[in-house]
C-alpha cells in the first residue's frame, strides 16, 4: 500500500497542473501559458472542474500566480539559452511540461527534472502511455529528499556538467545561474520571482541586480 501511494503524483503538483489547464480553459486571451499537458498526465475524473479548489473565481489569483511564474522562468530559460547556457535544472519538477511543450528550446539544452522517486517513476510511465518520447537531452533524476538524498550529487551522476553554466528553478521559482569561478562552483541568484497583488512579475528587490531590469507579465483573470 505504501509503494502504491509513493508511485503517484504529489497532490500539490496535480493542483498546479490543473490550474495551468484552467488558465487555458476559463481565462480570457491572451493566455500567459498554454499548458494542458499536465492535465493529460494527471488524468483526473470528469468532474475535476467541480472540485472546491478549482472554482474559477475563488482561485483566480492563485492561478495567475502559477502561470505567471512559470512563464517568467521559461522566458528566462529561453533568454539564457540564447546566451549559451546549455543546462536547465528543475527542482521538484512535479508535472512540469516544459520539455514536451517547448521541444524547440528544450532540445538545445540538457534538461534535468529532479523529483521524488515514486512520483517521478509515475510521471515517466504516464509520458510513455501518452506517446511522449523521453529524449536523450531530458534526464529524469530521482532523489529521495526525505531520506536525505543529495540532488547535487545525483546530478553529477547523470550528465550534469559542473564546469558549464546552468539555470536552475525551484518550486518557489528562484532562478539561479551556476558557474565555475576559480575552479569552484558558485550559484548566483539571478532573479527572485514574487507575484504582486496585481499579478505582475518583477524582481523581489528591484535595484539589487542593476543589470537585470524589472520584467512584468500582465495576467488576465476570469
Amino acid at each position: 500500500m505504501h509503494d502504491k501511494r509513493a508511485a503517484a503524483p504529489d497532490s500539490t503538483a496535480v493542483r498546479v497542473a490543473l490550474w495551468r489547464a484552467m488558465h487555458v480553459q476559463v481565462d480570457p486571451l491572451p493566455h500567459v501559458l498554454e499548458d494542458e499537458i499536465g492535465l493529460q498526465l494527471a488524468a483526473p475524473d470528469d468532474g475535476w472542474r467541480r472540485r472546491p479548489d478549482m472554482e474559477p473565481h475563488a482561485t483566480s489569483l492563485f492561478r495567475a500566480s502559477i502561470v505567471a511564474r512559470a512563464r517568467f522562468i521559461e522566458d528566462l530559460v529561453v533568454e539564457q539559452a540564447g546566451r549559451g547556457v546549455s543546462q536547465h535544472v528543475i527542482l521538484g519538477a512535479g508535472l512540469d511540461s516544459f520539455a514536451q511543450r517547448r521541444p524547440e528550446i528544450a532540445s538545445r539544452l540538457k534538461v534535468f527534472e529532479v523529483d521524488q522517486p515514486g512520483p517521478q517513476a509515475w510521471k515517466r510511465q504516464r509520458l510513455i502511455e501518452l506517446g511522449f518520447a523521453i529524449p536523450e537531452w531530458l534526464r529524469l533524476v530521482p532523489v529521495d529528499f526525505e531520506a536525505g538524498g543529495s540532488w547535487w550529487e545525483r546530478l553529477n551522476t547523470v550528465g550534469f556538467d559542473a564546469s558549464q553554466p546552468a539555470i536552475a528553478a525551484t518550486l518557489r521559482q528562484i532562478a539561479v545561474l551556476a558557474q565555475v569561478v576559480g575552479g569552484r562552483l558558485q550559484w548566483r541568484r539571478l532573479l527572485l520571482c514574487e507575484p504582486s497583488l496585481e499579478s505582475a512579475m518583477r524582481p523581489a528587490r528591484p535595484g539589487k541586480y542593476p543589470d537585470q531590469p524589472p520584467r512584468v507579465l500582465k495576467v488576465h483573470l476570469s
